[in-house]
């Protein structure tokens, strides 16, 4: 969508969850009134040691929101809406911990993403106003953003959520085709990230970052508030004031997250989920292809140029056990999003050509609502868990959008000139209201602890209608049936091999004058099969995934022309994924990652580029992290070093294959040291050798990657 109106006009993408008892009538109350609240609203990580104990198995399921103490997840709701462990569920999840991308000091979710199999990042450079990710080989920024299992999608082009990291526990990836339990998704899967939330023993941290351009400060706390533990709460701040290491750019932040959890008794959880989040940020950066100036040249105009929004959260998840083995579940969402951008970019190395200039006023107002009925039973060679879902979502999003030019500017030696050389009139102004109904039910069936057969079907109706200031509209209604198929065998307990067959749909949103009168957009299809293994060793905190996957995606928009498009377009991408994260020992943690992506064009309106690769989708990714901890002997504290590499092949920045953008290899490092027992000190470099790259080139601009960034980061803990 978003990507769609940066090709018309030629400008860079998204322009492109103690248990103590109360009476039984609390009980009862608190069930029923979110229960007629459902109606009205749509009907200790295991951790190696050097001797080997025999083992005590422990089984409990926590809220979501729990602390990680280890960067190795087995757990994870997003791979099937239930409480199955990783290695069972038939299909490939990542899941990034808090405790991991705090050792790297990630500062974005494209940072927290950026070791992690199957997922490319920082497609458009040094760029802050979205997060940019793509699975396997698929583009998942305009949908495939969730959290707390809560779609945060873009429906219109600009007016997008955002996800502040530090506010997160863990951020999780299911890769493939996922519509069968979440709706209208890209093919290539989606990301979830999982809200911090109250916990049962009370905990605090305060930490000052501080580096080049660079400030912030933060806290973390929260704990019972009662004796009896009914009560449990937890706030999270942030304030930072810092630039990306360019001129004329800024990343200022202020998030603020009070959460309370009111736990009765131990079949019962509500947690109350708010957030504020203010952010000022800069536009893309792109110089004219082939210029070679220097990439810190500034080629907007600092008076102009600008990306703010600020965000507004609230929501609930609730879980209630109506009887042994049966248990409903409801999460809500309600989001509002103020937006002010504008930017002036396309300079050339004609130093009279005009610059072209934009600004959107944009409001966004969504809902989201999932309700969730599982049953769990067993018997002496099977297990089952039964989930039957209904989730709506709601948006209404507003843009005005104003299009026109600004002065020229000489790329080698830049003087700005002001607002007073800008000259803006009307484009787009138009209201896009989108309802989506989803109905889904999925099967677990465990035989003779080996055989795990998965399957899944949802049926969506999605409404999305138009309306533009001129009087005219485009209302579209797309419904669509998809499945999954999954099997998993457990070769042994600590072994399994699995295989999916999975099916996705993605309606499309976006002005049909692009394709021409009356026409009816088909939403875009996607079909994928999978294999893989999975490996959880017995007695060592590590999971190791292999996968082998086959995804096609139809109806594909194809661009002939900036401003002409159709849609018979198909783009299928073959690959493996290899990943591992594990922690020998409590001083040896490593997380490695590979991934091979053969991506092909199979069907365009220009035959020249069938056989072609798709633009920005590189072949290969690969990427390693590696910790020791060097013990204290008494008179110093325990020293931790870090470092990681990270490898991105070779793409394309068009269909045609005519602009190569070479692949490129940085260095990241990290070293924390334990002052005291509450007190720490981390310092983080990422691209450390301070490599000069381009990312991709798109429509006649190359966006370079992040300068070095070296940090330094004191946190008190008690």
């Amino acid at each position: 969508m978003i990507a769609r109106l940066s090709a018309q006009r030629d400008v860079s993408p998204l322009h492109s969850t103690r248990r103590f008892c109360l009476t039984i009538q609390h009980r009862r109350s608190l069930a029923t009134g979110v229960a007629v609240l459902a109606l009205f609203s749509l009907a200790p990580a295991v951790m190696a040691q050097e001797t080997v104990l025999d083992p005590v198995l422990v089984q409990g399921t926590a809220r979501e929101g729990q602390t990680d103490r280890s960067i190795v997840a087995k757990q994870a709701r997003v791979g099937s809406k239930t409480d199955a462990a990783l290695i069972d569920v038939p299909a490939s999840v990542s899941v990034v911990t808090a405790k991991e991308f705090q050792q790297r000091g990630a500062q974005n979710v494209q940072d927290v993403l950026s070791y992690t199999a199957g997922v490319s990042v920082n497609e458009f450079g040094s760029d802050s106003r979205y997060d940019y990710f793509r699975i396997r080989g698929f583009d998942g920024t305009t949908l495939g953003t969730y959290r707390d299992g809560l779609s945060s999608r873009i429906p219109a082009w600009y007016t997008a959520q955002r996800i502040e990291p530090y506010g997160q526990e863990r951020i999780e990836v299911l890769k493939g085709s996922t519509s069968s339990l979440f709706g209208l998704n890209s093919p290539g899967g989606l990301i979830n990230a999982v809200t911090k939330q109250p916990q049962d023993e009370f905990h605090a941290e305060l930490y000052t970052t501080f580096g080049d351009g660079h400030i912030e400060t933060g806290t973390d706390f929260g704990g019972p508030i009662d004796t009896d533990g009914v009560y449990t709460y937890r706030i999270t701040a942030k304030w930072q004031n810092a630039d990306l290491g360019y001129d004329y750019t800024n990343d200022d932040r202020l998030y603020i997250a009070p959460a309370l959890t009111i736990s009765p008794d131990a079949g019962t959880s509500l947690t109350i989920l708010t957030d504020y989040s203010k952010r000022d940020s800069s536009t893309a950066r792109g110089i004219p292809q082939g210029s070679n100036i220097d990439i810190d040249t500034f080629l907007g105009e600092p008076d102009f140029n600008r990306f703010n929004t600020i965000q507004k959260d609230v929501g609930y998840l609730f879980s209630h056990e109506l009887a042994d083995g049966l248990t409903f579940r409801q999460s809500a969402r309600y989001t509002h999003v103020d937006l002010d951008y504008a930017d002036v970019y396309g300079a050339s190395t004609n130093p009279t050509a005009n610059r072209s200039a934009f600004s959107v006023d944009g409001v966004a107002d969504r809902f989201a609502m999932d309700n969730q009925l599982q049953y769990d039973m067993s018997g002496e060679k099977y297990e089952s868990k039964t989930l039957v879902g209904l989730d709506y979502a709601y948006d209404d999003t507003s843009e005005n959008i104003l299009l026109g030019t600004a002065g020229p500017i000489d790329i080698n030696n830049p003087a700005y000139c002001g607002l007073s050389c800008i000259t803006l009139g009307p484009y787009v102004d138009w209201t896009v209201k989108q309802k989506a109904l989803g109905l889904y039910a999925q099967e677990q069936l465990t035989l003779d602890d080996k055989w795990i057969l998965t399957l899944g079907g949802r049926w969506d109706r999605v409404n999305t209608k138009a309306d533009y200031a001129n009087g005219t509209s485009d209302d579209t209604t797309d419904s669509k049936f998809t499945k999954r198929i999954g099997l998993t065998y457990k070769v042994t307990p600590e072994l399994a091999a699995y295989a999916n067959y999975s099916t996705s749909f993605q309606p499309l949103v976006t002005p049909t004058a692009n394709y021409g009168a009356n026409v009816s957009l088909k939403p875009q299809e996607g079909e994928q099969y999978e294999v893989g293994v999975k490996y959880q060793p017995e007695g060592y905190d590590a999971l190791f995934t292999a996968a082998y996957f086959d995804l096609t995606q139809t109806n594909v928009p194809s661009t002939v022309t900036p401003a002409i498009q159709t849609q018979i377009g198909e783009v299928n991408v073959r690959g493996i994924e290899l990943e591992g994260k594990f922690a020998l020992s409590e001083r040896w943690s490593a997380t490695l990652a590979y991934s091979y992506w053969d991506a092909e064009i199979t069907r365009d309106e220009n035959g020249a580029t069938i056989g072609n690769r798709p633009e920005r989708v590189p072949d290969h990714l690969a990427s390693a992290w590696l910790s020791y901890t060097l013990p204290g002997d008494g008179k110093r504290g325990d020293l931790t070093l870090g470092g990681g590499v990270r490898y991105v092949g070779q793409s394309y920045g068009d269909k045609e294959n005519t602009v190569k953008v070479s692949g490129y290899t940085l260095v990241d490092l990290s070293a924390l040291y334990k002052v005291t027992e509450n007190v720490s000190l981390q310092v983080t470099a990422k691209n450390l050798f301070d490599r000069k790259y381009e990312t991709t080139c798109y429509y006649g601009s190359c966006y370079y990657g992040d300068r070095r960034t070296v940090l330094g980061t004191l946190k008190y803990t008690w």
